[in-house]
């Protein structure tokens, strides 16, 4: 991986552990003692499951990871009890291109805006000297997650969390009104950079999750970054 890569990715993830340990203490609360389980989609290299398996006791984690070229280190946490899958979730069914960027992380269903400031800004900062294409495209499979829910007979959910560069509506809008009452919690990451092409606005998230009784009970803004981390609590 480029110098500037690992060096962009370590200072990210210095902070991004404040803002972990204050999510972790807001489920610590509500959740308590009991065992969960958490799906992860946008599990990236295992972050997360690493995160929620040193702070709770853990029933089934499963974990969805689309850029297969990052997905052998996903599947290496694999275990009796955490289930990894090289796959993209969202509100259809198909096979889709996937745009994978140097910095991992950033990897998108959602078109790049290559022009914006944030993307200029990004390849300056990890590929200084370097004339390489900072993004590329991969075709990739995309499931449903209430068709995932139904095949595996999965009855509850304490926490969906989800990481997807710009594509959290589609994973919402690919759960059934029924599955949503099986969810407790729902952690979601958004971008309000211009970097990636939305075609939604977070009020179409908050209304879609509104329409299933949730409510917003958590916010905080991740460093550096115009980016907010939210948790959306089931009130039934």
């Amino acid at each position: 991986m480029n110098y500037y890569i690992r060096l962009f990715h370590l200072l990210f993830a210095f902070f991004d552990q404040f803002t972990n340990k204050k999510i972790c203490n807001f489920f610590k609360k509500k959740i308590k003692n009991k065992k969960i389980t958490l799906i992860d989609v946008g599990g990236h290299k295992g972050e997360t499951i690493n995160l929620y398996s040193k702070n709770f006791t853990i029933d089934k984690i499963y974990s969805f990871e689309p850029n297969p070229f990052i997905y052998k280190n996903l599947k290496a946490k694999s275990s009796n009890n955490v289930f990894t899958y090289n796959l993209g979730v969202g509100n259809e069914e198909k096979t889709e291109d996937l745009n994978i960027v140097v910095d991992s992380q950033s990897s998108t269903f959602n078109k790049i805006s290559e022009q914006s400031k944030y993307f200029l800004l990004k390849k300056k900062l990890l590929l200084p000297f370097s004339k390489k294409k900072y993004s590329f495209k991969q075709s990739v499979k995309i499931i449903k997650l209430s068709n995932f829910i139904n095949e595996n007979n999965i009855s509850n959910i304490d926490i969906l969390k989800i990481d997807t560069e710009g594509y959290e509506y589609n994973v919402l809008k690919g759960i059934n009104n029924d599955h949503f009452k099986l969810i407790n919690f729902i952690l979601l990451e958004h971008h309000y950079d211009n970097m990636i092409d939305k075609d939604y606005s977070f009020s179409d998230i908050c209304n879609i999750l509104k329409k299933n009784n949730f409510a917003l009970k958590f916010k905080s803004k991740m460093y550096f970054r115009k980016t907010f981390e939210y948790i959306f609590e089931n009130l039934n």
